[in-house]
């Protein structure tokens, strides 16, 4: 089953994933708080988790440089991107924004937890969108895929 684009570039997929990340921080600050029991072990998973997701985030942005975009399909000026974060996943931006959602949900709301796992489905199929135009664009990126097995999460299949 081919998986929609979304736009020219894929900008619904940005769309939807900001508007994802929005409600995740929406439902944290207004969704019931977590129960009192285990507050301190939450906390302690929370920010680990949200530190993580953060270090990865930023070592994908930094790792991406000038073809950083929001959008799925790389823009013409881009090039292919393997050295940094990319040598151990080849979405760390994705991966870290996943972490940084549970940290936040760990830290908020349990209802925030129901909007990450939303937000963690979406960037599973705006991922395997985009690595059908990698394939597309770039001619080594199915022998970097065979490579670089982990997607979002060093260690996580």
């Amino acid at each position: 089953m081919r998986i929609p684009d979304l736009g020219p570039r894929g900008e619904g997929w940005a769309i939807a994933q900001l508007a994802l990340g929005v409600a995740i921080v929406v439902v944290g600050i207004a969704g019931p708080g977590w129960p009192v029991a285990a507050a301190s072990s939450r906390l302690v998973a929370g920010i680990t988790i949200g530190v993580a997701g953060s270090a990865l985030f930023v070592a994908g942005v930094i790792g991406l440089g000038s073809s950083l975009t929001p959008f799925p399909k790389p823009s013409e000026r881009s090039t292919m991107r393997t050295g940094g974060a990319y040598r151990l996943v080849r979405h760390p931006i994705y991966g870290g924004s996943m972490l940084i959602a549970i940290g936040w949900s760990l830290l908020s709301s349990p209802f925030a937890l129901f909007a990450s796992a939303f937000l963690a489905a979406l960037l599973e199929a705006k991922s395997r969108n985009e690595e059908s135009m990698l394939v597309e664009r770039f001619s080594d990126y199915e022998a970097y895929r065979r490579r670089v097995r982990w997607r979002f999460v060093p260690g996580v299949h």
